[in-house]
């Protein structure tokens, strides 16, 4: 598993709205396929949150590349490989 970390630059919040349905439809696409299985927005908004499925980081940084977010040029991923040992994921309520 993977916790990937988006990270905004200061005042690039309009041009990332601009790409808010580009960047849901890229989201939905990998919920449906199981591989992105949360999605948040960090508070304050500094960036988001993914909670990714999958051992494959090359394939992870493939997904990452994907996101319309990038093209501005001022989004940065950090990504973390996990491993987890307990959950309680059925129980949250999106």
């Amino acid at each position: 598993m993977f916790l990937l970390l988006l990270h905004y630059d200061d005042g690039v919040l309009d041009e990332l709205d601009a790409l808010i349905p580009e960047h849901y439809e890229y989201v939905d696409r990998h919920m449906r396929a199981g591989t992105f299985l949360l999605t948040a927005r960090r508070d304050p908004r500094v960036g988001g949150v993914v909670l990714a499925s999958g051992t494959d980081r090359a394939r992870i940084e493939e997904i990452i590349a994907e996101d319309p977010f990038l093209r501005t040029g001022r989004v940065r991923y950090e990504v973390i490989a996990i491993e987890a040992t307990r959950s309680a994921l059925a129980g949250i309520t999106v």
